[in-house]
């Protein structure tokens, strides 16, 4: 099999773990397996770059940002190749410009165009283990640019697409996806597989082993990916296509986004376009609205609530004011004392009688329900914040998640 594996800053956070994770590259080699390897910064080191670069400018050039900033994972690939060799494993590491990962022109947050996975799949013929730079690549001036958050995995899932890898094994500081955080609920049980779609929903609402652009593009490139911890010998859970899991369950998880704010306009002059201009005026403003309500009021104006991630209200007040100022919104209200409960699963596709279920659990707890959005695979609702650990157990609870 030809394997990448990934391993994020806290796996390579020190000079012991670097050596603990090189046992566990070389265990998978002599195991019979190819391998490429793709690293982060070791953990700190990334805002400890960002710091010197703060001390001289507190706006320093984006260019010379993703210069500096791609050294920190330059400085892993080649601590752990060194630690390869040293047990007997012929190794090499590669910035990502040598592994041939181009992108786009814009630093600090570049997108992947290609890979030209020549030079890698040449060194994996000669039977070394490859250790990739993760987090970077080249654009077409040459220049060497980032790929934003999440830019390590990223790479990993672009890597094993192009070398066109059996799998691709994500190692965090968490053994897998569970049916929700068991932070919140002790009996949360692992997963043992997971859609593409589902890990999306997951991602999108708060859960942090993965970033949503590595998870679209594994969907992509049809890339089998696995996340399991670099602490233990554990099975993960597998992300993989929904055709790929036999048994769907009815429901997978619950997922909890603590990370909302609500936004209430009242008195919104009815008129064709209002709707359109103030969320096209959002989106010019980098706001990321989520549930959107609309309803008519007595006199004919329109009612419009939205929720947004929690750090771009005050962008988003920014430009409700703007309305407000002009006599389209009569009145303005905000409330951050909420969070969104969400209930996944492929499995709801086919199955009646999910949403009822999860709003009997709701009354049942007598927790109010402020909106409601739904999907073929999802069901998510704004609920007061203070109830947020009650209703993920009394929902993992009535989806019997636990078994």
């Amino acid at each position: 099999m030809l394997i990448v594996q990934k391993f994020g800053g806290t796996s390579v956070g020190d000079l012991e773990r670097i050596a603990n994770v090189a046992k566990r590259v070389a265990k998978t080699k002599k195991e019979g397996n190819a391998v490429v390897v793709v690293v982060s910064a070791m953990s700190g080191e990334t805002n400890k770059l960002v710091g010197y670069a703060e001390h001289f400018s507190k706006n320093p050039a984006r260019a010379e940002m993703d210069m500096l900033l791609s050294s920190g994972e330059r400085v892993t690939a080649s601590l752990l190749s060194i630690a390869l060799q040293e047990m007997g494993v012929d190794a090499t590491a590669m910035s990502g410009r040598k592994a041939g990962i181009l992108t786009d022109n814009i630093h600090t947050k570049a997108r992947i165009q290609e890979i030209d996975p020549t030079a890698m799949h040449n060194l994996v013929k000669e039977g070394k283990v490859v250790v990739v730079a993760g987090f970077q690549g080249v654009n077409e001036e040459g220049d060497i640019t980032t790929l934003g958050r999440g830019g390590s995995d990223l790479s990993a899932v672009a890597i094993a697409g192009a070398l066109e890898a059996d799998l691709c094994e994500i190692y965090t500081d968490v053994t897998g996806i569970y049916t929700t955080d068991p932070r919140i609920e002790p009996k949360a049980k692992k997963l043992e597989k997971i859609s593409y779609d589902e890990m999306l929903e997951f991602a999108s609402l708060g859960a942090k082993v993965l970033q949503n652009r590595s998870v679209e593009m594994a969907k992509k490139l049809n890339v089998n990916l696995v996340t399991r911890s670099s602490f233990s010998d554990e099975e993960g859970t597998l992300i993989t296509k929904e055709e790929n899991i036999m048994e769907k369950p009815l429901v997978s998880g619950i997922a909890l986004d603590r990370n909302q704010a609500r936004v209430s306009l009242c008195g919104v002059k009815d008129r064709p376009g209002i709707a359109s201009d103030i969320f096209n005026t959002l989106a010019d403003a980098d706001v990321n609205v989520d549930m959107i309500i609309q309803t008519k009021s007595v006199d004919e104006s329109t009612n419009i609530d939205f929720t947004v991630p929690v750090g771009e209200l005050i962008d988003a007040k920014v430009v409700v004011d703007v309305f407000v100022k002009k006599g389209e919104i009569k009145s303005d209200s905000y409330n951050e004392d909420i969070c969104k409960v969400s209930v996944v699963g492929v499995g709801m596709k086919s199955h009646a009688g999910v949403a009822a279920k999860a709003f009997s659990v709701m009354a049942k707890e007598n927790i109010n329900i402020h909106m409601i959005s739904t999907s073929e695979i999802k069901i998510s609702m704004v609920i007061d914040e203070k109830y947020a650990e009650l209703a993920v157990r009394s929902l993992h609870d009535a989806y019997e998640l636990e078994k």
